[in-house]
């Protein structure tokens, strides 16, 4: 035992007192009635949660890597379950439980996930820049990411993209291979939104995206595209020039991003449709869907730099915002605490990401260093992207806060996630 990181260990706590805190002010109303038990049920999460902390401190991390696959393969088939037959928490089959118990697996499937990955390429580091390496990493993440687009569930399954993408960058591949992954997700976000644009922010459009929605104009592409890729190869074979790499290699992000769009324009709600719209324009439906960022920046922005106090927040009280204790927890928290309160979350989130990249440059062991990383990618990626929608800069996407946020699920995987560190913290030097 070499102690606990008591500074990653009390940011968490920190973040987690605030938000049960928070909570407590969402759930009064205009008249100063207390009219939601949300905050109790938040503490009992907490306290399991920190419990949860001490017991995963206790266990060797390294016996996760034997429960790996089979706690993979478990959640795969609760995933699958679960987009089916799961109970519909707003607009998906997110949920499963028994009565007034119920989880939301696909939180508990990202710490699995970065898990199993985190087994293959410690498994695998002898090979560290092999293409089939790079496929067999992406599958695995991409398997648990589609069960949960099914359900469908936009926002969680985005989170995958930032864990891989870290993890293969600290596991040794090459620029190319997590730049691929990069623009590919760039490009399938820009063809999927290039009809709505077109449709709802252009004025007077010629309707030229909209053939991304037809399938024979999809296909026709699709031949183009793979010809090129197919040449390009072949040239690349013969006369061994770099230009014929790339090519090819544009040709196939370009084929995946077109595909993976076209089935996008057929999974995706109208409702997570009007999230991407909304997010380029409120102005197009400020009493429907633009409600939520209209009123979440201006609750920010009634903070003021020192905020109005705890417990005093009117947009809150008022019930103006939309999804107060979860989704938009920040905007709570700026409004009755402001600018500078605002910088003291930032911080603590600031510290946690620093002490996870302090502690995973002091790891011998590559498995524990692959999990930090892939938790590293989640924790910032919830942050940046819940934090960025209730500013208005970033889509929204029903992530929740960490820490912050109402939920068992989600703080129950933030805590895991911290347990885990704790671990391999403890038992840094070792291999």
């Amino acid at each position: 035992m070499l102690g606990i990181d008591f500074l990653l260990l009390f940011s968490a706590l920190i973040l987690t007192i605030i938000g049960i805190l928070l909570i407590y002010s969402s759930g009064i109303n205009a008249e100063g009635e207390l009219v939601s038990s949300e905050y109790m049920r938040q503490i009992i999460w907490a306290c399991t949660g920190f419990a949860v902390i001490l017991a995963l401190t206790i266990v060797n991390y390294r016996r996760l890597y034997a429960l790996s696959p089979y706690l993979y393969l478990g959640i795969l088939a609760v995933l699958l379950y679960t987009a089916f037959f799961g109970r519909y928490i707003h607009g998906a089959r997110r949920g499963i439980g028994i009565g007034g118990f119920g989880f939301q697996p696909a939180e508990i499937a990202k710490i699995i996930t970065i898990l199993f990955l985190a087994r293959y390429l410690d498994s695998t580091k002898r090979d560290r820049d092999g293409l089939f390496r790079f496929i067999v990493s992406c599958t695995i993440v991409f398997i648990p990411m589609g069960l949960i687009l099914l359900q469908p569930d936009l926002g969680t399954a985005l989170v995958f993209i930032p864990i891989l993408i870290v993890m293969l960058y600290i596991s040794g591949f090459s620029t190319r291979y997590v730049l691929f992954l990069i623009l590919l997700v760039v490009s399938t976000v820009t063809m999927t939104m290039l009809p709505y644009l077109e449709q709802y922010i252009i004025q007077n459009p010629r309707p030229y995206f909209a053939l991304l929605f037809n399938y024979r104009f999809i296909g026709l592409c699709s031949l183009v595209l793979l010809g090129i890729m197919g040449i390009s190869v072949f040239g690349y074979r013969l006369y061994e020039k770099k230009y014929f790499y790339w090519i090819s290699y544009i040709m196939l992000i370009l084929l995946l991003a077109l595909l993976t769009s076209f089935v996008a324009h057929n999974i995706l709600r109208e409702y997570q449709i009007m999230r991407l719209i909304i997010f380029l324009d409120p102005a197009i439906d400020p009493r429907g869907a633009g409600w939520n960022i209209i009123q979440s920046m201006t609750a920010i922005g009634s903070g003021d730099l020192f905020g109005k106090g705890f417990l005093q927040g009117t947009h809150s009280h008022y019930r103006f915002l939309p999804e107060q204790s979860t989704d938009f927890i920040f905007s709570i928290f700026s409004e009755e605490f402001g600018f500078l309160g605002s910088l003291f979350i930032f911080g603590l989130f600031l510290l946690i990401t620093a002490r996870l990249t302090k502690i995973m440059k002091s790891i011998v062991d590559t498995f524990g260093v692959y999990i930090i990383a892939g938790l590293l990618g989640m924790y910032l990626f919830h942050f940046f992207i819940n934090i960025g929608m209730t500013m208005g800069i970033m889509p929204i996407t029903g992530i929740p806060l960490y820490f912050m946020s109402y939920g068992g699920s989600a703080l129950m995987a933030a805590m895991v996630g911290i347990g885990i560190v704790m671990s391999i913290y403890i038992r840094r030097f070792r291999r």
